[in-house]
């Protein structure tokens, strides 16, 4: 395949086709896979093909051009598919058989600028670092977290549902969600920093519930980590799992789901790091986890149906969010505070935020705070680092994970 024409450096102004929409996310395997997406409408390039190549050779070849001469394109077609309730499209390549912990560069038809991503490594042999957080929104603040996080260069981030606050009917949202993401989440050589999600209740027009049509801007992006249910698995090689779950917005927290959990649970008992993420807390720092006048307490379901597969299994790190603070939990076997439990952690305020409860209310809570913040995850060796940053980049509380025991454990306390 021969080289589209040259063009302008890493963003370069006078490039012709720039879509503000860009991003990168994964359905499969972070060390060999990256899937390129963008919102944009038919005809706007004449070309729509991902061109691609190893950025290590080109590089080098830049700096010395007669030592080493550039590498070969390769070309991966576009799927266009509607974006729903518009008449825009979701623009779509896959591109797979990639080296693991290597530079890519692309470019987007013949007329883009040249852009940049980073496979994951093939095995944890450094740390692994990356952000999470969730309850975005659109408005300053979640633009500040979104600059925060990018300072902190990470390989990937995980949004944990509440995107745009789209409510599944608006779709200036959704796009407005997708913009400052693409425009803010660079790391500092230009690299684009790929986006992991999972559903929440603003995803979705009714919230709870509700069939998947019901939140079509999530699933028009998403649906490839998610062809058919609203949870999933990302396995990156043999050493993360992230488990992304569905708190009840389109798939039931009870049967199949429940179900399926436990299969995925059990089939990485061994695996080094597991880490679950779902929006609606098991352990609320705002909401109240008691029901009342015949009403579910927040985090029912996941109590009831969940907690213990998590204790069974011993994950080491639940990821929540929805109550819109920062909180981390004890360490809780069957709810209870125990050296050996899992921790919970997270409670999203990326761009929203609540006053939470304090710790001395609810005793399953070892720390609470009404800042915005995103949570710095550093996995190293048989340890894994947790730090919450607020928006102006102050560590607010640092903990730290072990190793977890091998194999499946006794529930409870």
């Amino acid at each position: 395949q021969q080289p589209p024409p040259a063009t302008p450096a890493i963003g370069g102004d006078d490039a012709a086709f720039q879509p503000n929409t860009l991003f990168l996310t994964w359905h499969r395997d972070p060390t060999t896979t990256m899937t390129v997406q963008w919102v944009g409408t038919a005809g706007e390039t004449a070309d729509t093909a991902v061109y691609y190549r190893d950025a290590t050779r080109s590089l080098v070849g830049r700096l010395a051009p007669h030592a080493l001469p550039l590498g070969p394109w390769e070309t991966k077609a576009t799927v266009a598919r509607p974006y729903p309730t518009t008449d825009f499209k979701v623009f779509r390549a896959e591109l797979a058989g990639l080296t693991p912990g290597t530079d890519y560069e692309f470019r987007i038809g013949k007329r883009s600028p040249v852009y940049r991503f980073r496979t994951m490594p093939a095995r944890a042999t450094d740390a692994i670092h990356f952000v999470t957080g969730g309850d975005c929104g659109v408005n300053a603040h979640a633009v500040a977290n979104n600059l925060q996080a990018a300072r902190q260069d990470p390989m990937f981030a995980v949004v944990g549902g509440d995107l745009g606050y789209d409510n599944g009917r608006s779709v200036e949202v959704s796009l407005a969600f997708i913009r400052n993401y693409s425009r803010h989440m660079v790391g500092r050589d230009g690299r684009l920093i790929p986006l992991v999600t999972c559903i929440g209740n603003h995803e979705v027009d009714g919230g709870y519930g509700k069939t998947r049509e019901k939140a079509p801007f999530f699933y028009a992006l998403f649906d490839g980590l998610y062809p058919d249910t609203g949870y999933a698995t990302l396995d990156f090689g043999d050493y993360l799992s992230l488990v992304l779950l569905d708190t009840g917005h389109t798939s039931a927290i009870a049967g199949d789901q429940t179900d399926w959990l436990d299969r995925a649970l059990r089939a990485r008992r061994d695996h080094p790091n597991v880490m679950v993420v779902g929006h609606v807390p098991a352990y609320p720092s705002y909401r109240k986890a008691e029901g009342t006048g015949g009403k579910l307490g927040t985090g029912e379901g996941n109590r009831k149906h969940w907690v213990p597969l998590f204790d069974k299994y011993r994950v080491p790190v639940v990821l929540e969010h929805h109550d819109h603070t920062f909180k981390r939990s004890k360490p809780l076997l069957g709810g209870l505070a125990d050296d050996d439990g899992v921790l919970y952690l997270g409670d999203g305020s990326w761009g929203r935020l609540r006053a939470p409860q304090s710790p001395e209310k609810l005793p399953y809570l070892a720390a609470t705070s009404g800042d915005y913040h995103l949570t710095l995850h550093r996995l190293q060796g048989r340890e894994r680092f947790h730090l919450a940053l607020d928006e102006n980049g102050r560590v607010m509380d640092v903990c730290r994970t072990g190793q977890r025991k091998s194999g499946a454990v006794r529930a409870g306390g």
